[in-house]
């Protein structure tokens, strides 16, 4: 039997489902009540995450005086409706992949900067999509301390799942993700969305269709 990862840690917007865009929609609308304006340029300088650093950007580029928790706040009402209200949007090749991992027996975790209530909202509709529970840990933006591009997320997902670091294979599609992952001594997978990756210690690809679980882990 080809070498596996002992766990393939997933992250969630852009990696696993197609959020950017409803992402973009939420920010726009934070922004525009809050009296600015908010561009693709700003999108791609706060992609990744976590929710405090992209608050208090909002408030640098506003000059609001509204606190970054409500800020923050705001961003995750706007954002948890319009999960709730589409479409289940993979990325190309992550169903297959997330399947492929159950089918196996290989351990799970979704590693996130988004908040525990987002994830729900889209983890509802992922285990009815594939028929069965999706991941064996879950660490949201709102469980840890430090969020990515700290490893924190990482670190703790490895810890709650039993397995080393570096035995783990983390998906990622932001250069904050891909250098959480990195520092956590996880192997890294980088499928870039909408910002370039220039990290050489991840195995940059361009999507995850006609990728295998044990081809990922052999390359990265």
């Amino acid at each position: 039997m080809r070498e596996l990862p002992d766990a393939v840690l997933f992250d969630m917007d852009g990696t696993l489902i197609d959020s950017e865009d409803l992402w973009l929609e939420a920010e726009m609308l934070v922004m525009a009540s809050l009296g600015s304006a908010w561009s693709s340029a700003d999108q791609h300088h706060c992609l990744g995450g976590p929710l405090e650093r992209v608050a208090g950007y909002m408030i640098r580029k506003s000059g609001t005086s509204v606190t970054p928790d409500e800020i923050g706040r705001r961003l995750l009402d706007a954002m948890e409706s319009r999960l709730r209200d589409s479409p289940l949007s993979w990325r190309p090749g992550a169903r297959a992949l997330v399947v492929e991992c159950r089918d196996l027996g290989v351990p799970t975790a979704l590693v996130s900067a988004s908040w525990n209530r987002l994830i729900d909202a889209v983890g509802e509709k992922i285990e009815a999509d594939i028929g069965s529970r999706a991941f064996d840990v879950i660490v949201a933006g709102d469980d840890v301390e430090n969020g990515k591009p700290h490893p924190d997320p990482y670190l703790t997902a490895a810890r709650e799942l039993g397995m080393e670091p570096d035995r783990c294979l983390a998906l990622e599609d932001s250069p904050t993700g891909v250098r959480s992952a990195v520092a956590a001594g996880c192997r890294v997978v980088a499928i870039p969305h909408i910002a370039e990756i220039a990290d050489t210690t991840a195995l940059v690809i361009d999507s995850l269709e006609n990728w295998s679980l044990a081809r990922l882990w052999q390359e990265s």
